[in-house]
């Protein structure tokens, strides 16, 4: 082995790694895209088909996330008044620059079991006026999309339950302190304009999310960064290489 080639050992080992590594990055954007495609299929299957009963109580212990959510839906019966929770969130697109909660209201259902029904968004400067948020009176029929429950990272603050306030939608957490026993393992996020109050609020919100999917763009951007990479090893190989002769 030539001294120029020997130079070029080491370079050529960091180059080949780097390489690997950005080359896995866009691969690993590639299966990104296939699985955000098809939750985003998913999605748009589930949300926009006719509503349907919900899943009775008796198989609310068996279900996992994957098998309702975003699931539209249909409830028979009446709200649970006065019991409130208020899950704090940004204000949706439309609703101006002041932060608020999305409301949360038992709903007992006519077939038995207690479910928690996202009525919309409040803003913080009207989330105290309790009477103009009721929820309408006597038995009703609600339409919704079925969410399963929001994980906590370690930046989410810690839920206040005594102030009946949460920062994560966690339907068994928020129906004990709420007092509602054998609330479903998830919530209905209403579909139908039905329950704003007195004052316009809570304000129905778009269930269903506006998902974004720039995967293939990272994956282009990783496979570039790899083969320009690659193209500068080759070009400061070749100079070196023509020195030493």
């Amino acid at each position: 082995m030539t001294a120029g080639a020997r130079a070029l050992l080491w370079p050529a080992v960091a180059t080949a790694l780097a390489c690997a590594l950005l080359a896995s990055l866009g691969f690993w954007q590639v299966r990104r895209l296939g699985e955000k495609e098809a939750l985003i299929a998913r999605v748009e299957t589930r949300a926009h088909l006719a509503p349907k009963a919900l899943p009775p109580q008796g198989a609310w212990a068996t279900l996992s996330p994957a098998d309702y959510e975003f699931t539209h839906a249909l409830a028979r019966g009446h709200y649970l008044a006065g019991r409130d929770a208020l899950i704090f969130m940004k204000p949706p697109e439309g609703f101006g620059l002041e932060p608020g909660y999305m409301v949360v209201t038992p709903f007992a259902l006519s077939a038995g079991g207690v479910v928690l029904i996202e009525r919309g968004f409040t803003p913080a400067s009207k989330i105290d006026d309790a009477e103009g948020r009721a929820p309408p009176a006597g038995e009703t029929e609600i339409a919704g999309l079925l969410r399963a429950p929001q994980t906590r990272n370690p930046f989410t603050p810690a839920d206040a339950p005594s102030r009946a306030i949460w920062y994560t939608r966690d339907p068994a957490a928020i129906a004990a302190a709420l007092g509602a026993g054998g609330a479903a393992p998830f919530t209905l996020a209403l579909t139908s304009p039905q329950s704003a109050g007195p004052n316009g609020f809570p304000r129905l919100v778009a269930a269903a999310p506006e998902f974004v999917n720039n995967h293939l763009s990272y994956a282009f951007t990783w496979f570039s960064l790899a083969t320009a990479l690659l193209i500068i090893f080759v070009l400061y190989a070749r100079g070196r290489l023509r020195g030493a002769a």
